[in-house]
């Protein structure tokens, strides 16, 4: 009888892709899934997982939390995979160099950036690969935002040609900071990811109900650009960029998903966004297009919110980068979170997180220590995500079965990201010859802990946590030495 490393005993195995939710064993040998099995299994290590569910590891498509503290928390809410797709990184080999150097606990990837590709040529901007550093600190700058001549759209697309060639998941797509460049620049970037087969993950610009003087309606050139260059176009957080018109928004993804095109969506269930608040749609005169006022925003580790025009001016000026909640459905009004459930429910939407990077109160960030200290500060979906999740949309409001919505935070994004990214096949499935990526959670009390006041309060009901066979999280506890996470490229 052959004895495994480790057996993760009469659990209730569900397997999102072949349908299988029944009582099983789960071998696992060198960090892959082995057996399972019906019957008992043998194992140098045995968990008994009686009660629990033991799903494939969640897969987080959308998360700027890529440092050790980040992938913690993420970790302590179920996630064994986490994705820079949306922002991205430029140049992405520097991106994957620290985190390989500095190990990471999940596994991780990146997507190349058109928008910091377009700094480094508009700003004469030396990039590193870090979010913080050189999207962020600049996203208030004019300069990189305006239309671009062809000579230099050509130079740009050419720089993420490049990076894909280094192993970038696609390319991540952030018009919506700049909602004014040429429609015709993002038709180029689409035609290229088509020609190698890559998504696009595109943060949409202004819907044309909130901007009528915008080039394009933001839903719109996401359809048309999956049907007019075949590329498949992911649109990302569609809940916080469609707000009040999820339903229009949708009809236009569905449409053109009948028609043949490759358009796939996302959401998380929070109300409030959150970005840097330099960012172009966040100008105080424009807030009113999004229903918002500068007291609809605070800024992340400050008491209270921003109270007029005037100090939102100078914040933008004098921090442009600092993070900052927008505040845009109250989540906990049934008739605004049904906007934000529609999303979720929305044919095979993935579940994904928008996670943004800690910050410290004090200025003195130390991503390595555990626990956290009483000074960091992040967004709640950070933390919470994927068990407000399984608490709200599953046990609570029962618009999604328990199987669907692991499917949703394990499959669907790895079909996702899958099509051009052959390790992606082995994650999101509990199968024989899969990654041993495995998240054990209890149905009944699995749940979120994190809000907008205590913003890195870790989730509960998340037992053991397994990457690559190892524990990430084991009885409900991190384990802080364990750096299991490896590189996933195209």
């Amino acid at each position: 009888m052959t004895t495994y490393d480790l057996v993760l005993a009469r659990g209730r195995v569900i397997d999102p892709e072949t349908g299988l939710d029944a009582v099983r064993d789960v071998g696992v040998n060198g960090g892959v899934i082995q057996a399972v099995s019906d019957q008992p299994l043998d194992g140098l290590t045995s968990v008994d997982a009686t009660g629990l569910v033991v799903s494939p590891g969640f897969i987080d498509l959308h998360s700027h939390s890529m440092d050790v503290a980040g992938h913690r928390l993420q970790a302590l809410d179920g996630v064994t995979t986490v994705l820079e797709l949306e922002a991205g990184a430029y140049p992405v080999a520097a991106a994957y160099r620290r985190a390989e150097i500095e190990g990471r606990p999940l596994n991780y990837g990146f997507a190349t950036s058109w928008a910091v590709a377009r700094m480094a040529v508009l700003l004469g901007l030396d990039t590193s690969g870090d979010l913080r550093n050189d999207f962020l600190a600049n996203i208030g700058r004019e300069e990189w935002q305006r239309a671009a001549p062809r000579n230099v759209v050509d130079r740009i697309v050419g720089m993420l040609e490049r990076d894909l060639g280094d192993g970038a998941l696609g390319i991540g797509i952030l018009v919506g900071y700049a909602p004014h460049i040429d429609p015709a620049e993002y038709l180029s970037v689409a035609a290229l990811a088509a020609r190698v087969g890559l998504p696009t993950y595109t943060h949409a610009r202004e819907l044309v109900e909130m901007d009528p003087t915008t080039p394009v309606d933001g839903a719109e050139e996401i359809v048309r650009a999956a049907a007019s260059t075949g590329a498949h176009m992911h649109y990302c957080h569609v809940n916080s960029t469609s707000i009040r018109h999820v339903d229009r928004v949708l009809g236009l993804v569905e449409k053109v998903r009948a028609e043949g095109s490759r358009v796939t969506t996302e959401a998380y269930p929070y109300g409030a966004g959150m970005t840097g608040v330099g960012a172009a749609f966040l100008a105080p005169e424009l807030l009113h297009r999004r229903g918002l006022t500068p007291h609809s925003i605070g800024l992340l580790g400050a008491e209270g919110r921003i109270p007029d025009a005037d100090t939102l001016r100078r914040v933008r000026e004098s921090e442009p980068g600092s993070a900052a909640f927008v505040h845009l459905l109250d989540e906990d009004d049934p008739s605004q979170f049904d906007y934000i459930q529609r999303a979720l429910t929305f044919t095979d939407a993935a579940v994904a997180t928008d996670a943004v990077p800690l910050l410290w109160r004090s200025g003195a960030p130390d991503p390595f220590s555990w626990p956290l200290g009483p000074d960091a500060v992040t967004h709640p979906r950070t933390a919470g995500t994927y068990g407000r999740t399984l608490r709200r949309l599953v046990r609570q409001n029962g618009v999604l079965s328990l199987p669907e919505a692991v499917r949703r935070c394990t499959l669907v994004p790895a079909d996702v990201v899958g099509s051009g990214v052959p390790a992606m096949r082995r994650k999101g499935r509990v199968q024989v010859g899969c990654d041993a990526d495995l998240t054990v959670f209890d149905p009944e009390t699995v749940s979120d802990r994190a809000t907008y006041t205590e913003t890195v309060r870790h989730s509960s009901g998340f037992v053991h946590v397994l990457v690559g066979g190892q524990f990430v999280v084991r009885d409900e506890c991190l384990l802080p030495t364990a750096l299991p996470g490896r590189a996933v490229r195209a």
